[in-house]
């Protein structure tokens, strides 16, 4: 389960990433809160916030993935780390002197989406460059574990002191916690890295990218699957605050527990995600559908316990899907072709958080936080239906559901797409 951190270099990017995702997650929590103190409860602004988070992966996120793979990715990590740690420090520096307005949440979001464009793609693909092709897998799902082990802590802590203090010291103490993943960067040895040979600088490589990705039938209605999820059903973060604010009518230190509660089972599902040894479709698509199945029954939650409760399943699916998904796709292409095609997933997977926050706002505002909440789960479940369809057609499989026996949902491959352990 934890056999790349015998390797140095992803040993302290990992320790870095344990102290840095607990700061992001107290101040994703406290921008949360923010938002909603400042607003006056507000769904839909606390939708634009996420919105204008993650519209710049939307909008730039091919052309990052094209500067990605021509550069030297330790180095870009560096420079995209210090200026998101720059940003916290400003957006703490306002919440905690009391000025801090709706706007200036908003223009802080849009900074630190700016730098997303080059650093999820970033990250995402040096992760190869530190521990080889063999144990991607392995590393990619501790990476999710580091991320939600730091999803449990965080909220929590964030919870405790916002109730406390208030949030502004909160994103004071995230931007001290990217010093852990600077330091790591700064202490790798260079010489034990596997990096990928930069792409030239050409004309068209961006729709080199798109060109190959339109070419790989199981690439292309995975990615329109993840697309429907992620814009309907999982802005699961503001569905919790909304939930517990405006249903519940719970403080936040309830809010804090609501969002452990689902990085409780993310981590679990993280931490079985790196046992397996190689990443499977169906694997995906059982995450997918069983994400969207309880999505939808917590909408139905008759109080915040058994809300909560619900949560551990939904967190354990949802690490499923993504982990077992990006290890699919980086397995899948060529290494040269790796950023772009990563950052045209990262662009899908983040970048339709814009379009789907602001309808999950304005539902929720409308109809309330249960029927958006049922809503996202709902299309989860019927999108993934159809792409579990489609691909079976488009791929010649044939998929079997077996209810009482382990594997429940098999997909045998009639003809090979090209994809490393597809099935």
């Amino acid at each position: 389960m934890f056999r790349s951190l015998a390797i140095r270099n992803y040993r302290l990017f990992a320790a870095g990433q344990v102290v840095s995702n607990t700061g992001t997650w107290m101040q994703r929590v406290a921008q949360d809160w923010l938002v909603l103190q400042i607003s006056g409860g507000s769904g839909i602004a606390l939708g634009i916030t996420t919105a204008l988070q993650f519209l710049p992966m939307l909008l730039l996120g091919l052309w990052g993935g094209t500067i990605v793979d021509r550069a030297n990715k330790r180095r870009l990590l560096i420079a995209t780390q210090a200026v998101m740690g720059v940003l916290a420090l400003g957006l703490g520096v306002l919440a905690t002197a009391g000025h801090a307005q709706v706007w200036h949440v908003y223009l802080f979001a849009f900074g630190l989406g700016l730098v997303t464009v080059l650093d999820n793609p970033a990250r995402q693909t040096f992760v190869v460059e530190m521990v080889g092709r063999r144990d991607l897998p392995n590393a990619i799902a501790l990476n999710s574990a580091s991320f939600q082990l730091g999803r449990v802590v965080g909220p929590a802590v964030a919870g405790l002191l916002i109730a406390a203090v208030g949030s502004g010291p909160v994103f004071l103490i995230n931007a001290l916690s990217f010093l852990a993943v600077l330091t790591g960067l700064w202490l790798m040895r260079p010489g034990e890295l596997q990096p990928t040979e930069p792409a030239p600088r050409a004309k068209g490589q961006t729709m080199e990218g798109l060109r190959y990705v339109a070419g790989r039938p199981d690439l292309l209605l995975l990615l329109v699957m993840t697309g429907f999820l992620q814009m309907f059903g999982s802005n699961v973060q503001n569905q919790i605050a909304l939930m517990t604010n405006n249903v519940f009518t719970a403080g936040a230190a309830a809010f804090g527990v609501a969002a452990a509660a689902l990085a409780v089972g993310a981590l679990a599902g993280a931490l079985l995600s790196a046992r397996r040894e190689r990443p499977r479709l169906r694997t995906v698509l059982i995450g997918a559908l069983a994400f969207g199945a309880v999505e939808f029954a917590s909408a139905f939650a008759p109080g915040f316990a058994s809300f909560t409760l619900l949560l551990v399943p939904m967190g354990i699916a949802f690490l499923t899907f993504t982990a077992t998904q990006n290890a699919f796709f980086q397995l899948s292409v060529e290494p040269q072709l790796r950023g772009r095609v990563m950052s045209l997933y990262m662009l899908v997977f983040l970048g339709m958080a814009p379009i789907g926050a602001p309808i999950v706002g304005v539902l929720a505002d409308a109809f309330g936080p249960r029927v958006s909440l049922a809503t996202g789960g709902a299309v989860t479940i019927a999108v993934t239906l159809a792409a579990t369809a489609l691909l079976a057609r488009r791929l010649g499989a044939r998929i079997r559901l077996t209810p009482r026996t382990r594997p429940f949902l098999t997909v045998e491959r009639a003809r090979p797409a090209g994809a490393e352990g597809a099935a």
